[in-house]
Order: structure tokens, then C-alpha cells, then sequence
């Protein structure tokens, strides 16, 4: 399923989601300038995560800036685009449940244990790690623990012309996904030895931490009474209460 729209309304505007899509695609753009104008891959070599360098010298400060950095960079449309899109869906409510500050460090350490997840696996790889799916992974760890039976529409493609709507819950859309990164993660074990395996881990491991991380700070911040009201109210004038 390719998620089009969660029904799931916020009380303030996701400023902090806006911007995160915001710089990608800024840093996104800069990387099409240096892919005209200079040598695009040495560029991404010097400044993303490259799990052999953090392996040899993990106390280096450029390693951790690399870090960040990593997470800024894609590898094509279709990377940078299927990322913003979950960005943009999930990531608003997230932000509108805990506020700006604790969003980001949802985020931020999210990507962390991303990186260092797949740095496990691949120890030695020399390819350098690029994309925030793994922070946006987290996300939908949070999402799937404050949201689960919220629906979310979305297409499933049939063939290149025929596509088939459907509504389900955000806990069997995210759930899919992640059993989806379990799969994917434990067939590209075997490509581990050459450093050539997706990131699967990366995914799996952000989506934990986001996942373990909400958990935790749920039993210090609940969601406000009438939230749970105002969400009972859309749901029956939308004749599909939320509960059923």
C-alpha cells in the first residue's frame, strides 16, 4: 500500500515538519547542482556516514558531523520523495502530540541508532549511508504507538494503470511496513560480506527507537481529553467511528 492521507487532524501547524522537508529538499537540490557542476559522489563520500570510518575512529567529531549530515542527503527522486511523503503524513502528528523539542529528539535520536544499527551490520562497508529514512522510521514507531487505529488512505498499485483505494488502520499499514523491513533485512544478511545491502537495519532499528522512546515518554505526557473527543465527533460524522 502507498499511503496517500491519514485522517487525522492536528491542533497546531507542523512547523517543525515543514521545515525538515523543507532543508532535504534544499540539501536535495544542491546535490543536483554538484552533480552538474563537480564529482557528486566523491562530495557524499567526504560528508555522509561511510560505516568503515565510524568503525576505525568512532570518536572522531567529523564522524558525528557526518551523522547529520547523513541524513540530509538522498539517492535519487524516488528515495527523497517516498521519504517526504511518510515525513509529511505521519510526521505531523507526532509533532503536534509532543511540541517541537521533543519531536526532534524523536527524530534525531531515531537516526542515530539508525546509522549505528546498520554500521553493526556492515562494520566494514566503504558505501556511505544516505537518506532519513532511518529517522522518519522512528516516526512511524511513534505514530503506530500514539495512532494505531486511526486510518490511513492509500493506493495499492495493481498494474501501471490500474490502482485499487483502500482505508485501513495505521497499525496494519505500519505494521506491514515494518514486517516488510524484517523480511527485506534478513534476506540482505547475505549481501552483508560485499556492502551491498539496503539499509533494511537502518529502518529497523530507527523505527525501535521511535517505537521504545514514545512508549517511555507516553507515561509522562498523555494525550489531552479532548483530543480523544474531537477525534470521536470526525469519526461518526464521517460514519466510520474510529472504534469500529
Amino acid at each position: 500500500m502507498i499511503p496517500l492521507h491519514d485522517i487525522n487532524p492536528t491542533n497546531r501547524r507542523p512547523y517543525a515538519t515543514w521545515l525538515l522537508i523543507l532543508i532535504n529538499f534544499v540539501v536535495f537540490g544542491w546535490q543536483l547542482y554538484v552533480l552538474t557542476t563537480g564529482n557528486l559522489q566523491q562530495m557524499i563520500n567526504n560528508n555522509a556516514t561511510v560505516p568503515a570510518n565510524l568503525t576505525n575512529n568512532p570518536l572522531s567529531f567529523d564522524n558525528y558531523l557526518d551523522m547529520v549530515r547523513t541524513t540530509f542527503f538522498h539517492g535519487g527522486f524516488l528515495h527523497i520523495f517516498g521519504n517526504m511523503l511518510y515525513l509529511y503524513l505521519f510526521g505531523d502528528n507526532v509533532e503536534d502530540h509532543f511540541g517541537v523539542a521533543l519531536y526532534l529528539l524523536i527524530y534525531g535520536i531515531s537516526a542515530v541508532v539508525a546509522i549505528l544499527a546498520h554500521v553493526a551490520i556492515e562494520p566494514n562497508s566503504t558505501i556511505p549511508l544516505v537518506g532519513a529514512s532511518g529517522a522518519i522510521s522512528g516516526l512511524l514507531g511513534s505514530y503506530i504507538i500514539l495512532y494505531p487505529r486511526v486510518k490511513v488512505r492509500g493506493v495499492i498499485p495493481i498494474v501501471i494503470i490500474w490502482w485499487v483505494f483502500v482505508e485501513w488502520s495505521a497499525w496494519v499499514v505500519i505494521g506491514m511496513w515494518f514486517g516488510l523491513q524484517l523480511m527485506n533485512g534478513w534476506f540482505s544478511l547475505a549481501e552483508t560480506a560485499v556492502g551491498g545491502s539496503t539499509a533494511f537495519f537502518a529502518h529497523i532499528g530507527g523505527f525501535l527507537a521511535g517505537f521504545l522512546l514514545t512508549a517511555f515518554l507516553s507515561f509522562f505526557i498523555q494525550r489531552p481529553k479532548y483530543r480523544d473527543y474531537a477525534f470521536e465527533m470526525m469519526y461518526d460524522k464521517n460514519g466510520r467511528y474510529i472504534g469500529k
